[in-house]
């Protein structure tokens, strides 16, 4: 069940590979991730040291959740891979000029997943060109639907 999408990513990147990851988070975290009170728009990859951190995602705190601690909301939280994967993602983002991206928040067997991209950026003229392809097939597809009636 998907809890928030980055849509953005899919915009500024071509996403090449996906990886399911773990994240390590406090209870008035999940709480409010299970109220949908979680954005990940802005979010990014970074990499400290070997280790993988989810950066820049926004999770707002429930008010009855959250009465006796104080919240960090856009706190870095630790992602969760296996040691092969993590160093695999490493060496292609610091060599071949990779990104890492956030791409879904979702739940799996009643833990928080995160899902994250392998990327290249897009350039403006790829960009112009993926709206294109997408205004297309939209138009295409409201002439399809007309045409049945």
């Amino acid at each position: 069940m998907t809890i928030a999408d980055n849509k953005k990513a899919f915009f500024d990147y071509f996403i090449e590979d996906r990886y399911e990851a773990g994240i390590v988070l406090e209870g008035w975290e999940v709480k409010a991730i299970r109220d949908n009170k979680v954005q990940i728009k802005e979010a990014y990859v970074t990499i400290k040291g070997d280790e993988l951190f989810l950066f820049g995602a926004h999770i707002s705190a429930l008010p009855t959740a959250s009465t006796h601690i104080t919240p960090d909301m856009v706190r870095t939280r630790k992602l969760l891979l296996h040691r092969e994967q993590i160093d695999k993602l490493i060496s292609k983002v610091t060599r071949a000029g990779y990104t890492l991206v956030p791409l879904n928040l979702h739940f799996k067997g009643g833990r928080v997943k995160c899902e994250i991209g392998l990327a290249k950026g897009k350039k403006m003229h790829d960009k112009r060109a993926t709206e294109k392809d997408r205004d297309g097939k939209r138009e295409v597809a409201q002439a399809m639907k007309v045409h049945k009636r």
